[in-house]
């Protein structure tokens, strides 16, 4: 008999776990079998903890991790599958706005066979500004970094304890864990669902972060930056030695003087800017590399609560 976890990042969402671990009481968890459903608190500030250790005492299937502060979404999933015991795992979001149906169909597609199952957005109840980013951002992966990233994306996904092992060698910082499971290739499949707006709660998930994702999406798996900054230091070395070649032939064949003081201004402005681009491009490289080369851990557990313990 196999067994199943479902592993849930927690951040500010105290009013929706409840909802959340009774949903998937009434629609799933009698019959998927053996299962245990792994909780990581990314150091949440309200009152997430003691609703995690009040679910905790409905069910001796629970499991608590508490991280020893706020290390982002993917740190707390690493965590949580770091943990979990199960022959595959399954992530849940805890913004309800995945049915949770999704969790079986995604456990069926393991059993015949695939070590990964990618549950793909078709649709999503998103206003449509949010839509066309996040749109963008996927077609934007798809052509620079991993053909295989489904046009809809995807948060949640199930791995069997192979890729799983193979995550937790990879340790890597400042990168998308997302990509990291498109990239340890194995046999895949994806299930399509409808997202659901988000009706409880407030959605933590801020621009800043989702820059921060794009950012370390492509300077991870991509050489797409450098060799565009490459690419534009040519262009632009091209049209400058074929600008002086016109300004000399000029001069020589009708003896008028170079001028334009406003236009070399913008082209001297323009290409700082570029070299000042070109400079942060290296400089975020440079800072991943001197942050891989710390050593630092990917998350820190503060304390961790076994299913069917007792607290002393």
């Amino acid at each position: 008999m196999s067994k199943i976890s479902i592993i849930i990042p927690v951040y500010y969402n105290s009013d929706t776990l409840m909802l959340l671990y009774e949903d998937m009481k009434a629609k799933i968890l009698g019959d998927i079998g053996d299962y245990e459903i792994v909780m990581v608190d990314d150091g949440s500030g309200d009152d997430s903890w003691a609703v995690m250790n009040s679910i905790r005492e409905l069910d001796d299937n629970v499991k608590l991790v508490r991280l020893s502060r706020n290390f982002g979404e993917h740190a707390a999933i690493l965590a949580g599958l770091s943990q979990c015991t199960g022959d595959c795992a399954v992530t849940k979001q805890a913004d309800l706005q995945e049915d949770s149906e999704l969790i079986v169909r995604m456990y069926d597609k393991w059993k015949e066979g695939n070590k990964v199952v990618l549950a793909v957005r078709e649709e999503r109840d998103d206003p449509a500004v949010k839509k066309f980013f996040a749109n963008l951002y996927y077609s934007i992966v798809r052509r620079t970094i991993d053909s295989k990233m489904p046009k809809g994306g995807f948060d949640c996904y199930l791995l069997d304890r192979q890729a799983i092992e193979v995550l937790m060698r990879l340790d890597e910082k400042n990168s998308s864990l997302s990509l990291q499971v498109l990239w340890i290739g194995f046999r895949s499949a994806n299930v399509y669902f409808h997202r659901k707006d988000r009706e409880v709660g407030k959605s933590r998930w801020t621009f800043s972060k989702k820059f921060k994702l794009a950012a370390d999406s492509m300077m991870s798996f991509s050489y797409f930056p450098i060799r565009f900054m490459s690419g534009m230091g040519v262009v632009m070395a091209v049209c400058a030695f074929i600008w002086i070649i016109g300004v000399i032939i000029e001069y020589i064949n009708t003896g008028t003087p170079v001028r334009g003081w406003s236009t070399l201004m913008c082209l001297v402005l323009f290409s700082t800017g570029v070299i000042l681009l070109t400079l942060g491009v290296l400089g975020e490289y440079l800072w991943r590399t001197l942050d891989a080369t710390r050593n630092r851990p990917v998350y820190i557990v503060d304390e961790v609560k076994e299913p069917g313990s007792k607290d002393g």
